[in-house]
């Protein structure tokens, strides 16, 4: 194990920053289009933290920055001041993200304040302790349990660990109360558990360093713990945070995509009756976003729906829909399925009388109609149960073939 890590160890740090980086990526778009959402903005602020974390803390941009600097060390209080600066925005985004947008408590307010002081007391504590401390000897692996003894440099340390577990405790312990609570949307519920892993996980890293630095303090040595457990569970902890982040937004956004192509597919049977109508194919667009064909195949279907309102047999809709209902099917299934004979009906008597215009005695609930095209495209996806309506209403066979699933691409 540890000959592994020391092979891998220069590349370890860039996995995590590699994932952050895309989240940020997949989160931006969204924050540049809502901009003014301070919830957006600070999880963009957030995940860019976490990201300047592990690209600072890899060794060899440690070694880059006391390089550049000419401070041996000196990215230890930039690293920390990053961590601590993390550990509070994860607080204010979790107060902020439970309470909602619309959250002005005094409660609030009084804890978003003590958050913003007490950490940024931290990090100015963080610096000064780093100018009296007394580290000549760059340390790129093993700087908290080289130094664990040497004075102000200890209290550095011990001081962002402290603050650092103080943070993840009280995060950990919101999410959990937050994650139990009903009403939550199942992505939420789910980046909720994601955060709640990458939180415990967090808090595995600081046992990792606080029990390594401990025994140095008393003469032992569990360096192991501080350079070959901590740095693999800090990278499964980011990527877990991350996903938490992630899962909300990306998931929700699949989902809508998938709901917009299967209320495309849904339209199929009744986008192709209506070719058979006499409609011309709705533009290809192979470039065009699910909202875009979704519309553009409404569109055509009800333009098509409308010229066929002069031939459409009400009579025969209503008896299709008596007999529908004897044959047991509930009324909105009814209505379906007796639009679905009607409109069949038509589109076979446009075809076979192209200049009819006449009218039938009952003027048509067009509008009706054209916002049931969806429950009337799944009734043409059984055209056995539309023969069995069709047969029970006295209706003869319209002609028209109603293959299920006809038209669905």
């Amino acid at each position: 194990m540890t000959w592994f890590l020391g092979e891998f160890y220069p590349s370890f740090w860039w996995i995590p920053a590699t994932v952050l980086a895309a989240a940020l990526a997949i989160k931006l778009p969204t924050i540049i289009r809502f901009r003014g959402d301070p919830l957006l903005l600070a999880v963009g602020g957030l995940l860019l933290l976490a990201l300047a974390v592990f690209v600072f803390v890899a060794p060899s941009t440690i070694a880059w920055v006391n390089r550049v600097t000419g401070v041996p060390n000196i990215s230890a209080p930039w690293v920390y001041s990053l961590l601590t600066a993390f550990c509070a925005s994860c607080l204010l985004l979790i107060i902020a993200w439970r309470g909602g947008p619309a959250d002005r408590s005094a409660a609030t307010r009084r804890a978003i304040r003590w958050v913003v002081g007490a950490y940024s007391g931290v990090i100015v504590a963080l610096w000064v302790l780093f100018a009296l401390a007394d580290v000549p000897e760059e340390r790129l692996r093993d700087l908290d349990t080289h130094y664990a003894t040497t004075p102000f440099m200890r209290e550095q340390i011990l001081l962002y660990l402290l603050a650092h577990t103080t943070a993840v405790l009280i995060t950990s312990n919101l999410i959990r109360n937050w994650v139990r609570a009903d009403g939550l949307d199942a992505w939420l519920r789910g980046g909720l558990k994601f955060l709640g892993a990458g939180y415990a996980m967090n808090l595995l890293f600081d046992a990792a360093k606080l029990t390594a630095v401990v025994a140095r303090w008393t003469g032992h040595d569990l360096d192991r713990l501080n350079t070959d457990v901590a740095p693999p569970v800090a990278c499964l902890s980011a990527v877990l945070i991350a996903v938490g982040f992630i899962l909300p937004h990306a998931g929700q956004y699949l989902h809508e995509r998938w709901r917009l192509r299967a209320a495309h597919r849904e339209l199929g049977p009744l986008y192709a009756l209506m070719r058979q109508a006499g409609g011309r194919r709705d533009p290809f667009a192979p470039f065009a976003g699910p909202e875009l064909r979704l519309t553009r195949r409404e569109t055509f279907i009800r333009d098509a729906l409308l010229p066929l309102a002069r031939v459409l047999d009400e009579d025969l809709r209503h008896r299709s829909y008596d007999a529908a209902r004897a044959l047991g099917h509930p009324p909105e299934r009814a209505r379906a399925l007796a639009a679905a004979v009607a409109i069949a009906d038509a589109v076979h008597a446009r075809r076979r009388h192209p200049g009819d215009t006449g009218r039938s005695a009952d003027a048509p609930d067009t509008a009706a109609l054209l916002r049931e095209i969806g429950a009337v495209s799944r009734a043409l996806r059984r055209p056995e149960t539309l023969r069995a309506v069709r047969a029970r209403a006295g209706a003869q066979d319209g002609g028209i073939r109603l293959a299920e699933g006809t038209g669905s691409g």
